[in-house]
């Protein structure tokens, strides 16, 4: 079995709501987190109230065909 040669240090903060604030390896400024269109749709979150963001699903699709 290989050794280990990264691992990756994350913390995230639970705003409000849907909101989160993610601090992220080789970021100077937090990554923010919520939901937007037809995911607050399903989620039933009024983006009038808070602010749409990406998704954590977002993300991971970009990482992913990046």
């Amino acid at each position: 079995m290989s050794e280990v040669v990264y691992t990756s240090h994350v913390r995230i903060e639970r705003v409000k709501g849907p909101r989160r604030r993610a601090y992220l390896p080789a970021e100077s400024e937090p990554v923010w987190f919520g939901v937007h269109s037809e995911v607050a749709a399903h989620y039933g979150v009024d983006t009038a109230v808070h602010e749409p963001d990406a998704t954590t699903l977002d993300y991971v699709i970009a990482a992913t065909a990046g």
